[in-house]
Order: C-alpha cells, then structure tokens, then sequence
C-alpha cells in the first residue's frame, strides 16, 4: 500500500496538524515541502492552500477532512471518538479552532510579527495593542476549558487536541501571551504536557517566532 504523502510546509500549523495525526497513529508517511501559494497546490486544492494529502490515486485537501480520512483508513488509536456525544464535541472544537481562533491568533496575531506592518518593517504596536482583548479571550476560554480534565474533549487526547497544539506553538512564544502559558497556569500545564508527546516533538517547525527575553 502507498504511502501517504502530504505536501505543505513543515512550518504550517494545518500542515503539522495532519503530520501529528499520522505520528499519532503510527503511519508511515512522506512530507513534501512546499512554500505557501506553490502553484503546485492549486492542481489539488482550489483555491491553493495546504495541507493536501496524496494516498496512491486519492488526493484530498483542507486539514480535518484529510485528518478524518487517516483517522478512519488507518488502524491505531482514534483521534475522532466512536461515541457519538464525544465525537461530536470534537467536531465543535475543531470548528471553533478553525473558523474562529485561527483567524485571530494565528492569521491576524502571529501575522503581525511575521509580516509586519509598521513603521521601518517593525510590528505595528498601536495594531497589536488593539487585538489584545480578544486575544486574551480566546486564551481565558482554553484556560477554562482544559481545566477539568487536561484535555478539551473528554478524558483523553483526541483530535481536538492535534488541532490546537500547532497554534500554541507559535502564540506562546509572542511577547503579549506567553504569561498565559506560564508554570501554574491550567493552560500553561496543558500545553507543556502535550508538547512533550513524541507526535509534536517529532513535528517541530525547523524556525519558530522568538521567545519572549
């Protein structure tokens, strides 16, 4: 059998969510780099973004339906739970995550940094300033979350899970947030507790934003 191959950038949180699922459950698998907007994409993707996913004569494209495909072709642990509720509460997440947090913390956040906009090439701190609140929203609302159980489904890791770990990568190392993820914090605890699973570990971006001096 063929194995799956994804193409993206390692430094792509989507594109680390489906290498996760594939160090989660054990597959065997071949990463294709590719810049962000690579022309080659758009022969898979509409509107050329990555992840996509190359299985033998099968190609599939955005994250979760990719991470729904590998989780229910391949054996290992489940990622999506069988139980009906607790799936469903991973679809919740992964939704909120996506269409929500991302676009926040990561597209408008992280972006600030990365692609500054300010004066001499430098962040704009007037922008920065003003994303804050919801910023820190969002981080009060994963503080609260994974408070009961360490997890934001149930009792154990699942998807859910995969799907944010690559964004706190990145957020909790910008100056503004990275007191949320400080020792003592529930949020803090979860994360430094899933970053040392093997899948993330093995799944570090190759550069990462600077850590706060």
């Amino acid at each position: 059998m063929a194995k799956p191959e994804i193409l993206g950038s390692a430094r792509s949180s989507y594109t680390r969510v489906v290498r996760m699922v594939c160090e989660e459950k054990g597959i065997d698998y071949v990463l294709t780099d590719m810049k962000l907007g690579a022309p080659e994409l758009r022969t898979f993707h509409p509107f050329g973004r990555m992840p996509v996913l190359r299985h033998g004569d099968f190609t599939l494209c955005e994250s979760k339906a990719i991470a729904t495909y590998l989780d229910r072709a391949f054996g290992g642990v489940e990622l999506i739970p069988s139980d009906t509720r607790l799936a469903a509460q991973v679809e919740q997440w992964v939704s909120l995550i996506n269409t929500t947090m991302d676009p926040m913390l990561i597209r408008t956040y992280l972006f600030a940094y990365i692609a500054p906009k300010g004066a001499d090439g430098k962040p704009d701190r007037d922008a920065i300033e003003a994303m804050m609140p919801r910023v820190r929203e969002h981080l009060a609302l994963l503080e609260r979350s994974v408070a009961a159980s360490g997890h934001l489904v149930g009792d154990r890791f699942t998807l859910a899970d995969v799907n944010l770990l690559p964004i706190l990568f990145y957020i909790s190392r910008l100056p503004e947030t990275a007191e949320a993820f400080a020792a003592g914090t529930r949020l803090g605890g979860y994360y430094d507790t899933h970053a040392a699973r093997p899948s993330f570990v093995r799944t570090v971006p190759p550069l990462s934003p600077p850590r706060r001096a």
